[in-house]
C-alpha cells in the first residue's frame, strides 16, 4: 500500500546521483531522502526515518554552504 512512496523516494535518490554535484544534486537528494522519511514513518521503521532525516540535515548543511560560497 505505501510502496508506491517507497519507489519514488528510490528513483529520486537514483536521479540525483546521477547529477555532478551542487544544488540540483543535493535538492533532488534531499526530496529523496524526505520521501523515504516519509515511507519510514508508514511503515513503522524508525532507523529508516532517522538515517533519512539525518541525510535531510547533511543537504541543507551543504546547500548553506554553497549559497554562502556562491558556487552553484
Amino acid at each position: 500500500m505505501f510502496e508506491w512512496v517507497g519507489f519514488l523516494a528510490s528513483i529520486l535518490v537514483a536521479i540525483s546521483i546521477t547529477i555532478k554535484g551542487g544544488v540540483y544534486f543535493r535538492i533532488l537528494n534531499m526530496a529523496g531522502s524526505a520521501c523515504f522519511l516519509v515511507y519510514g514513518a508508514l511503515i513503522g521503521s524508525l532507523p529508516v526515518a532517522l538515517i533519512n532525516a539525518y541525510c535531510i540535515g547533511i543537504n541543507i548543511f551543504h546547500l548553506v554552504r554553497l549559497k554562502s560560497s556562491g558556487k552553484q
